[in-house]
């Protein structure tokens, strides 16, 4: 099969279209015939050599795809071939094949094409996970979301909305429109605007009962102060830095939490249970049109490079797919 490679770590020409051996289903894993595959930002960061794949995961980049079922392994049941799925990955979807544990398939929901299928496995996992079993979002609270353009937060903006939040986004104000039409009831442009007072402001001095950041260190002493009392902030990006201060008072006065999570390093056990959570709460959103995939483009897969270029200039909203027809 082909894939993309990384030759050496580096910028966006390090990735290479190449040919690779053909991947074999261990027990409890099928082989999916890749039709797309998502770009995330943690795609950028293990091109660059920051963030290697876990121990047993293919090499290649990848944490999402979508296609057809082309092999079952050993003890593989409900799943069979020429099944249409998509699936949840430690690595290994920038591939015209990839090697699934059972565990962390989900069916193309019905009524969604099967290319953007791709956009959704990795950020509704990620989401669902943080903002229910994490952070406990509940009806009637506010939801701050930083990276509101991205498919993080296109999809955090939707599943909030839909759980009757009140969602907060932080992005550069050309994206607003478009993320106020997803849900967003209150748009902020970062560059220009505090967010902390334009969340006090916006909530009447209260704060955000919830707060999803992908910035990290930089974030970390504003999030903090944009916390409502038993407020909750959820980190599970660091774009922003990995060391920060921490005004522990501060925290306290708000007997408030601070949340770090990934995904991608999980036991396999684990990434099944919030594939099965997702598959049970979030896919009826879905199927239902509460929900949809946001594709900001679709590159064929040998044009990974480009893709990857698209992402680190951050124009886009929502997902950038690699297709592989």
């Amino acid at each position: 099969m082909r894939a993309i490679t990384v030759v050496e770590p580096g910028g966006p020409d390090a990735l290479v279209w190449a040919e690779v051996p053909d991947p074999e289903p261990g027990p409890g894993e099928v082989v999916m015939d890749v039709r797309a595959s998502a770009v995330n930002r943690a795609d950028l960061l293990q091109r660059q050599g920051h963030y290697p794949p876990p121990a047993g995961a293919p090499p290649y980049l990848g944490l999402e795809c979508a296609g057809v079922i082309s092999a079952l392994g050993p003890d593989v049941a409900g799943w069979h071939v020429g099944q249409e799925v998509c699936a949840l990955l430690a690595g290994g979807g920038y591939a015209e094949r990839v090697a699934v544990p059972a565990g962390q398939l989900l069916p193309v929901p019905a009524g969604v094409d099967l290319v953007d299928a791709a956009a959704l496995p990795e950020v509704a996992c990620t989401v669902w996970s943080n903002l229910v079993l994490v952070a406990g979002l509940q009806d009637g609270e506010t939801l701050l979301v930083h990276g509101g353009g991205s498919g993080i937060g296109t999809f955090a903006i939707q599943f909030g909305t839909a759980l009757g939040a009140t969602v907060v986004v932080t992005a550069r104000a050309g994206k607003h429109e478009r993320l106020r039409e997803l849900g967003a009831a209150h748009t902020i442009d970062y560059r220009e605007q505090d967010f902390v007072e334009e969340v006090r402001r916006v909530t009447d001095g209260r704060g955000a009962d919830v707060v999803l950041d992908i910035m990290g260190a930089s974030y970390l002493g504003r999030n903090v102060a944009a916390l409502a009392t038993g407020g909750r902030l959820v980190v599970i990006g660091l774009q922003g830095g990995r060391k920060g201060e921490l005004d522990l008072n501060a925290l306290m006065t708000k007997r408030a939490t601070v949340a770090a999570t990934t995904l991608r390093a999980r036991p396999a056990a684990q990434k099944a249970a919030i594939v099965r959570g997702v598959r049970d709460e979030v896919w009826p959103l879905v199927e239902t049109g509460r929900i949809r995939p946001i594709v900001e483009r679709r590159l064929p897969m040998a044009e990974a490079a480009a893709a990857h270029r698209l992402l680190e200039e951050g124009d886009h909203v929502g997902k950038v797919l690699l297709t592989t027809a």
